[in-house]
């Protein structure tokens, strides 16, 4: 009895379990992960499919799933996403601006794919394809489809990419990927990945930080517009509208890859041995490579310093750690960092000033974003940022009169820069009243102190004064003493006198060997194994200043060298030679020649380059009468590519690179399209603190900028003006100047190499040139100096009649008359009036249009045009005041006597060939 009392009562429990499964929503609704397809009339919720974690699609080979996901693990936001089930990586995601809630529903209809709220009434994201829907597939590559009844695609997430790629799917140019703003909140962050046509960039609040040009990893095959960029299991590529490759990034083999622009800022490529597999191979390609190049790396205003593989974050002086951002900085006088807020609410009781940071530290946006503005002074530049209030602080460079303004919702960190920051910071901040009153008391606590300070900074400095002259002194007596020394050397040699040593050891001991330490650089071969290379230097296809260049082979059959053969051997050419290495040996850029190796035994100096088979560009470009004539389309490919070269010198190394002898037989042209600049004999490395030096005459007649001739400052301006010859005469398909220089007179047998175009001194005398003289075959006639040519005709808007006869009309007008305009703006007296070379590039790429030359800024065309057909003053004899032409009023201080002597005696110097 008591026992079938107890059965009814364990019965009631089982029931009610059962009839709460049967009306379970789940149970009703929620179907099997599907594989491969759904059908319109379906819906999914994150909740509905909890058991597989939201995912309700999955491709066939179980490496991809679409899912209701979470991420996380919060329970707040959810997307519509595709992952990569393996390792549980977002791959793309659809309503990442307006996620749902737990109920949230994904609804395929036949009208389309869509995200709404539970029950339906908004809707948070959606398709609208162009025919009715048929299917929902996920392929077996990660890519999301909508279907149509034929199995045509009407949609496809490939399309449509958030913060990641595939292999397989292009990121097209004008596209870009944009990063989540955490691990857990999909929504669209700060930083961007874009293709551009001329590169590929990492920017955030619109700054660029990285880009894959100058990125030595990278490879640039081709100057072409690039069109979309996309992976595979070799690499990484960019390639033009008729998939001709333009950039390159080798990668280790790997069967599958995701590439995902990541919350802080940083790209990465992460290889995986097959799709399904969950661990990475490691290797992964990584941009920027170190921790300080992200410009958030620390909080606003943390000055970052490496530490190994990774990195510090510390106030820089005159900051003090923020009490409001963790990590931050804040001003250390009591004033608050300025923001667009504190500016528009500025009153007359507060006031804007600016603290200095230290030259050496430095801001990513000033390396790769042109600058605000160029040709204005620092108070200038503060100028423009008092006044704007999206300014927070600028960076001046004095050599070039550059100007940026940072702007943005915050300030990004600071970090040490290689380069030496040659643009000075200043940060903007707000004073209240109080703190300048502080301040005010300050003051007047300073002033009561320096009777005391300054007696005692005066007695220092003269301590120190005294201590340098000792020291100076000194040195000059022991360098007297060895200079004796040499020179009684030298005297025993004059008459006749011979060293102890023998004559024959001169090549085979050198001292000075020692002193050249090329760390890292590229392969040193024995003077043996490049005269095995040239087979005995039998192949000469050049000569220059410095020596010979003849034609070798590296062993195992691995390429064509060109190999440079320092003849003359003296303390400049092991100065050249140093530099080289030290410069080329660490370049890799599509537009520069490569150096592949070197040779130092003894007092033999060689070099090893790659070789270009249509030699130099003067060769291609002045070639006798009867030769091939080097089309429009290939000049301005051969203009651009030396200008993108000269850019990467300028602003893409580690230290600012003045080439110093741009001429075009250092532009070295190969099969394909090739344009390389060549011949960095000639380069001044910029010194940290100056990014304008004095220096002593370098470069080739013909070329050389005003203030070489005036003893200004150098800077890259330089190498613009001379870019800005080498243009026109593209254009023109002549030099300059006449090829037959004053043969008979006195400057030529001073001027050495053989160099046939002329700079005219600032007297403006020259020699006559007649139409039997001009490269080219251009006829002729024409004995005016061309550059004033180009400047008269460009005043009258006849950019046509400077076009190489040769020829015959075979230009576009508007790409002249571009080069031109572009041209003689490179020409401008002023180096602060001349746009960069990155400027330059931009230009003849088209992406940007030519600036207007300024007349003003180039009468001295006109006065050098004047002087172009008068017979030059011996040199030392002293010029009548007229002679000049009215120099005076051009700026030129120079004497005519002078000017003389030093246009005939600069010096030219030949590219390796």
């Amino acid at each position: 009895m008591a026992a079938d009392a107890a059965a009814p009562s364990r019965t009631l429990p089982a029931c009610l379990l059962l009839l709460l499964l049967l009306l379970s929503p789940r149970a009703a609704d929620a179907g099997p992960l599907a594989a491969g397809l759904v059908y319109p009339d379906f819906t999914a919720s994150g909740y509905e499919y909890i058991d597989t974690r939201g995912a309700f699609l999955e491709s066939n080979n179980g490496a991809f799933r679409a899912a209701v996901h979470n991420p996380g693990k919060q329970l707040a936001s959810f997307y519509l996403a595709v992952l990569h089930e393996p390792t549980g990586t977002a791959v793309w995601s659809a309503n990442r601006d307006a996620p749902t809630g737990s109920s949230g529903r994904v609804q395929l209809s036949a009208r389309g794919l869509s995200v709404t709220d539970a029950d339906g009434s908004t809707v948070l994201w959606s398709t609208t394809p162009r025919a009715p829907v048929a299917a929902l597939r996920l392929r077996d590559d990660g890519n999301l489809q909508l279907l149509d009844a034929r199995n045509a695609t009407l949609w496809q997430s490939f399309d449509d990419a958030t913060d990641a790629l595939l292999p397989g799917q292009q990121l097209r140019a004008g596209a870009y990927l944009t990063s989540g703003r955490s691990p857990s909140d999909f929504a669209r962050g700060d930083y961007r990945l874009a293709v551009s046509a001329s590169d590929v960039a990492l920017t955030w609040q619109g700054s660029t930080y990285w880009r894959l040009s100058n990125d030595l990893r990278s490879f640039k095959d081709r100057n072409a517009a690039a069109a979309s960029m996309s992976f595979n299991s070799s690499g990484l590529f960019v390639v033009a509208a008729d998939g001709a490759l333009v950039f390159q990034v080798d990668l280790a083999p790997a069967d599958f890859r995701v590439l995902k622009l990541g919350n802080d800022g940083r790209l990465r490529v992460t290889s995986y041995a097959l799709v399904n597999s969950s661990a990475p191979l490691g290797g992964d390609f990584v941009a920027p490579a170190t921790d300080c190049e992200l410009p958030l790396q620390c909080p606003s205003l943390g000055l970052c310093a490496a530490a190994g593989n990774s990195s510090t974050c510390t106030c820089p002086p005159l900051f003090a750690a923020s009490v409001k951002v963790s990590g931050g900085c804040t001003p250390g006088d009591g004033s608050a960092l300025a923001s667009p807020d504190s500016c528009r609410t500025n009153s007359s009781s507060s006031s804007v000033s600016y603290i200095a940071l230290k030259p050496k530290i430095a801001y990513s946006a000033t390396r790769y974003d042109a600058p605000t503005t160029t040709g204005v002074n620092r108070t200038a530049c503060r100028a423009l940022c008092t006044a704007n209030c999206t300014c927070l602080g600028y960076f001046h460079d004095n050599s070039s009169t550059t100007c940026y303004l940072i702007g943005g919702s915050q300030l990004g960190s600071l970090h040490w820069s290689t380069r030496a920051a040659p643009a000075l910071g200043y940060i903007k901040t707000i004073n209240s009243a109080t703190t300048a009153g502080k301040n005010k008391r300050g003051s007047s606590t300073a002033s009561r102190s320096l009777p005391i300070i300054l007696p005692c900074v005066a007695a220092f400095l003269l301590i120190v004064v005294v201590a340098w002259y000792s020291l100076w002194w000194r040195r000059k007596r022991k360098s007297g003493k060895k200079s004796k020394g040499k020179n009684s050397a030298a005297k025993n040699v004059n008459l006749g006198l011979q060293n102890p040593r023998s004559r024959d050891t001169s090549y085979d001991e050198d001292p000075n060997d020692d002193d050249i330490v090329i760390p890292g650089m590229p392969a040193r071969f024995s003077y043996e194994e490049i005269g095995s290379m040239t087979a005995g230097f039998e192949t000469k296809v050049g000569s220059g200043g410095f020596g010979s260049v003849y034609k070798g082979e590296l062993p195992a059959g691995e390429g064509l060298v060109a190999v440079k053969r320092l003849e003359a051997v003296g303390m400049q050419a092991k100065r050249e030679f140093c530099t080289e290495i030290a410069v080329i040996g660490n370049i890799r850029h599509v537009n520069l020649v490569r150096l592949r190796g070197f040779c130092a035994e003894g007092s033999r100096r060689l070099l090893v380059y790659e070789y270009m088979n249509r030699s130099s560009l003067d060769r291609s470009l002045f070639g006798a009468t009867g030769a091939p004539v080097l089309e429009w389309g290939e000049r301005m490919e051969v203009a651009l590519g030396a200008a993108r070269g000269l850019a990467y010198l300028h602003t893409g190394c580690d230290q600012k690179i003045v080439h110093c002898d741009v001429k075009p037989e250092n532009i070295l042209l190969a099969d394909g399209g090739q344009v390389k600049v060549s011949d960095f004999g000639l380069a001044k490395l910029m010194s940290p603190e100056h990014s304008a030096i004095f220096t002593t005459m370098r470069g080739t007649r013909g070329y050389l900028a005003p203030e070489w001739l005036s003893n200004a400052p150098i800077s890259d301006r330089a190498d613009v003006y001379s870019f800005g010859m080498v243009l026109l005469e593209l254009v023109h398909g002549r030099k300059n100047r006449g090829e037959q220089e004053q043969a008979n007179n006195t400057g030529a047998a001073v001027g050495g190499s053989g160099d046939h175009s002329a700079f005219p001194s600032p007297s403006g005398h020259s020699s006559t040139m007649t139409s039997s003289t001009m490269s080219g075959g251009t006829s002729g006639g024409d004995d005016d100096y061309f550059p004033m040519v180009a400047l008269e005709l460009h005043e009258q808007g006849r950019y046509l009649d400077l076009v190489d006869r040769r020829l015959e009309g075979r230009v576009s007008g508007a790409e002249v008359a571009r080069a031109v305009r572009l041209s003689l703006c490179c020409l401008h007296e002023d180096p602060a009036q001349r746009p960069s070379m990155a400027a330059v590039a931009r230009v003849l790429e088209g992406s940007v249009p030519p600036p207007e030359p300024r007349g003003d800024a180039l009468g001295f065309l006109r006065l050098y045009g004047r002087g172009y057909g008068m017979p030059a003053p011996v040199p030392g004899m002293a010029a009548t005041s007229g002679s000049a032409g009215g120099a005076a009023t051009h700026g030129w201080s120079t004497s005519a006597t002078a000017g003389s002597q030093l246009d005939g005696s600069l010096q030219d110097t030949s590219a390796p060939r």
